[in-house]
């Protein structure tokens, strides 16, 4: 697997569980990885907990203004002003990766409380200590550049410097591990990383993610399930999800990437993780990959 990624010209870092035998494949699985917008199912985990102990109410409106925290699609680019519930954030936060969203949902629950969940479950190597304005704006100051999260501003920029980014060294913006990714995921389907009611929140907004390029792509089959999160930044292409099999097989799989080029527009890349997971998870069925 690390051969192929590496013919792709990437590095390559993954785990898959089997949600019911608890059997697991890994590749560098304890390895502290950028979750890139991977950050947003804690997040996701700690409003649905907070919503079903009676702490926050998901209908409560915002008026949220045009702008924001960039991002070329979702609320950002919105004209006008929106009215929203934080159920709807929430969704948009995790079914098109909104950013706006994101940081309201995270201004709602705050950082702190989304530390305490992570220190609960016991994934002592996952911390979301920045939210995306701020992630981005570490961008825009290590490159001096306005950055609108559009990978196509990076043409030109040396390889070294874009390594360099404080966005893309773990241990100084949101990391975690393969492993303990798939430890939250078994979790949340479970019901045991919050109240089942809590647990089947998140569960539906990553069912209805709309992205189909990375994990979706390594499983072609009608009757197979993928409930997911992309998290994507400047070399970084990550997803974590649950595929789930009309025979009753479940399993979770985090794949973390990061390529030696730039370039937004790299299928073969996008398309590594389908065929890693596919593969991951087909030696957990005991199947041929």
């Amino acid at each position: 697997m690390r051969d192929h990624a590496r013919e792709l010209g990437a590095d390559i870092w993954l785990h898959a569980r089997d949600l019911e035998t608890g059997r697991s494949v890994g590749v560098g699985e304890n390895t502290s990885v950028v979750t890139a917008s991977v950050l947003k199912v804690p997040v996701a985990l700690e409003l649905a907990r907070r919503s079903v102990a009676g702490e926050i109410d998901l209908t409560e409106r915002i008026t949220v203004p045009p702008g924001g925290v960039p991002s070329p699609y979702g609320l950002s680019v919105q004209r006008d002003d929106t009215v929203i519930s934080y159920r709807d954030l929430a969704h948009l936060m995790i079914v098109i990766s909104d950013n706006v969203a994101t940081d309201l949902v995270i201004d709602r629950v705050g950082k702190d409380r989304v530390a305490a969940l992570l220190a609960e479950l016991g994934l002592t190597a996952t911390a979301v200590p920045q939210n995306c304005a701020e992630i981005l704006a570490s961008l825009e100051e290590d490159l001096d550049i306005d950055y609108r999260d559009d990978e196509r501003q990076l043409a030109g920029v040396p390889l070294e410097r874009l390594q360099a980014l404080r966005a893309l060294v773990p241990e100084r913006t949101c990391r975690t591990t393969p492993e303990e990714i798939t430890r939250l995921l078994a979790g949340i389907w479970r019901d045991e990383a919050a109240p089942p009611e809590a647990c089947a929140l998140v569960r539906g907004w990553m069912g209805d993610q709309i992205w189909p390029h990375r994990l979706t792509s390594g499983f072609p089959g009608d009757d197979i399930v993928i409930s997911g999160k992309t998290g994507t930044l400047p070399l970084v292409r990550n997803e974590v999800g649950v595929v789930e099999y009309a025979d009753g097989g479940r399993y979770a799989v985090g794949v973390f990437t990061r390529a030696e080029d730039p370039a937004p527009n790299a299928p073969y890349l996008d398309a590594l993780l389908g065929w890693a997971a596919a593969n991951a998870v087909a030696q957990l069925r005991g199947e041929r990959p």
